[in-house]
């Protein structure tokens, strides 16, 4: 047969937060169990572009893949292969940016439903691009949220996305001056940006409040100083 090949358009049609949040939810339990192996990402780079793999398989439900995508001047590229354990044949080609984002959204819904607190209602971000919506949606799915404060550099940009966010999820969403004034008063505090230095300190934090902390996966980039770090109680990381 064969294989399946589903489209950026494919993959906006079919996967709903609430699909995202069930699997992701289900791979998490199967890796604590053993019963599914998940390889961290690997870089080959060169002065034009790099090229990121990362690995996987689920025995249990007789999957393994790999997603890659690359990275260049001209912009990133996304896709999954899919295999039938069994027989070693390919089952699927995916584009998958969208997929990409609404799986890093469910995995910060997955924590903010075990670690922040049941009556956490307003929400702190920092970075309004491509990956905060569905950070958002993910934890308004699973907290009863009633505001969120937003920040990113650009002005014009952040007040869009303030719009957008608030007709999207039928929040009251204000757009922040700053970082500082966008988290310190935060239940649940998300900083999805690439910073190379933090953009959320420590003496910002309100008691209590859970953090997702998703953009800095190279080492050239950080989000959180050494202060926010020391003040949590639990941390944990989806590598």
């Amino acid at each position: 047969m064969p294989a399946l090949l589903l489209t950026e358009k494919d993959v906006e049609g079919l996967l709903r937060m609430q699909d995202a949040l069930g699997a992701v939810e289900e791979g998490l339990r199967a890796l604590g169990r053993g019963e599914a192996t998940n390889r961290p990402r690997q870089r080959v780079g060169t002065r034009e572009s790099t090229v990121n793999v990362m690995l996987a398989s689920w025995p249990t439900r007789g999957y393994s893949g790999f997603k890659y995508y690359t990275t260049s001047r001209t912009g990133i590229r996304f896709w999954v292969h899919l295999f039938n354990i069994a027989t070693g044949e390919l089952v699927a080609v995916i584009q998958a940016d969208r997929l990409g984002q609404r799986r890093t959204g469910a995995a910060s819904g997955v924590a903010t439903k075990y670690l922040a607190r049941p009556d956490a209602s307003t929400v702190g971000i920092v970075g309004t691009g491509w990956q905060a919506e569905s950070q958002l949606e993910a934890v308004c799915a699973v907290r009863s949220i009633r505001r969120i404060r937003c920040y990113g550099r650009d002005k014009a940009r952040r007040e869009g996305f303030a719009k957008k966010i608030a007709s999207l999820l039928g929040v009251t969403v204000d757009a922040a001056r700053s970082p500082e004034a966008a988290i310190q008063e935060a239940d649940i505090v998300i900083a999805a940006t690439n910073a190379p230095r933090p953009v959320v300190q420590g003496e910002w934090l309100r008691s209590g409040c859970h953090i997702n902390a998703i953009g800095a996966n190279r080492l050239e980039t950080r989000e959180l100083d050494d202060a926010a770090v020391r003040r949590c109680a639990f941390v944990a990381t989806d590598s």
